[in-house]
């Protein structure tokens, strides 16, 4: 009977997949597991070998302090009054993650940035620099050659691009000395946590485990996914390893537009939908009409100057618009494409969307960074 029971939700998982969605993922893809993530560590330490272009003693004291006590640990005497005018170097903050189930003597890439006035790290060396945990407790130390980008500065487009030369990363940088425990194997309940939360797929994840693994998962909220097992290591490594390579129909994106106005940049998913709507931007108007012919949807704009406003009515009328035939899917592809052959300027064209969005023509959701 169970059997019988399992086949009937396996035929209708498989009939709602085909039905509903229209592409799948793998639940590694879609989820973490809730107690095995990453942990920050941070340092400070010091960069010697500079080429000159290291801190500057009279701005930056903590970098002739830190040097004094580093070299009395070396056993270098130096008298307290002494002021060390050196440019080589320079006082870096240095980061890293430590990867869950690390062991010691493992090698982790680190991030060195100047905290001082330092004008450049490249050819710097890192001295011995101890990473801590948020418990203060020493995890990782780092050494080694910094890697910074090379200094050119590119002109594309009106805008300048520079690298950025007071950070640098140095690969395998930190040496593990202290391994985090984890809880991993010893309780009967794993959570699976949906990177981005949704009731459906949550549902949905729950149903495609409950197919593998009779009455297993639980989908708790639209972000959990409580996975029912035994407290041993072995058996729930084995389970995840079979869990995580499960294929999830995904339902159709969600219709979303994001901006950022510090670069101008835009950027719009194949699932916004049109309505419409007249649009009056400073000397710039738009008509956008959507219209069923042929069964087809087709996009109608209209852009004036302010000296042809008079005539706004009448080319209403007439139907004499730009018009686009070529795409089956209302989209604001077209209106982006014809606005920025007008040469409409990032902010205008941003204020245009948010205008576009407050009237209801725009259908989704309108997300500024």
């Amino acid at each position: 009977m169970s059997k019988t029971i399992s086949l009937l939700k396996f035929i209708i998982c498989i009939l709602i997949s085909l039905c509903s969605f229209t592409y799948a993922e793998k639940i590694r893809d879609l989820t973490s597991i809730e107690g095995i993530r990453d942990n920050q560590l941070i340092g400070y330490g010091l960069i010697v070998g500079l080429d000159g272009t290291g801190d500057q003693s009279t701005q930056t004291p903590f970098t002739n302090q830190s040097l004094h006590n580093m070299l009395s640990q070396l056993g270098v005497t130096i008298p307290p009054d002494t002021n060390m005018h050196l440019k080589n170097v320079a006082a870096v903050i240095v980061t890293a993650n430590l990867p869950p189930f690390s062991h010691t003597g493992e090698a982790i890439d680190v991030v060195v940035s100047s905290m001082g006035d330092a004008k450049s790290l490249k050819g710097g060396t890192l001295l011995m620099t101890p990473l801590r945990g948020a418990d203060n407790q020493i995890y990782a130390i780092a050494q080694g050659n910094i890697l910074v980008s090379e200094k050119n500065n590119l002109k594309k487009n009106n805008s300048i691009f520079s690298n950025q030369v007071n950070s640098g990363r140095i690969n395998h940088g930190a040496t593990i000395e202290r391994e985090i425990n984890t809880d991993f194997g010893k309780k009967k309940i794993i959570n699976l946590q949906l990177n981005k939360e949704d009731f459906g797929i949550a549902q949905k994840i729950s149903d495609m485990i409950n197919v593998q693994y009779p009455d297993t998962a639980t989908a708790l909220n639209s972000k959990t996914v409580q996975l029912n097992t035994y407290a041993n290591n072995t058996i729930q490594v084995h389970m995840l390893s079979n869990i995580q390579n499960i294929d999830i129909s995904m339902p159709s994106q969600e219709a979303k537009v994001i901006i950022n106005p510090r670069t101008g940049s835009i950027v719009i998913n194949q699932e916004v939908k049109l309505g419409t709507c007249i649009v009056s931007h400073g000397d710039l108007s738009i008509l956008i009409e959507k219209k069923e012919e042929e069964k087809i949807n087709s996009f109608l704009f209209e852009t004036l100057r302010k000296n042809q406003k008079e005539s706004f009515l009448k080319n209403i009328i007439n139907r004499n618009y730009i018009n686009n035939n070529s795409v089956k899917n209302t989209s604001l592809n077209n209106i982006v494409r014809v606005l920025n052959s007008l040469g409409t300027k990032p902010n205008e064209l941003i204020s245009i969307l948010q205008l576009m969005k407050n009237a209801g023509c725009l259908h989704a959701k309108l997300e500024i960074v």
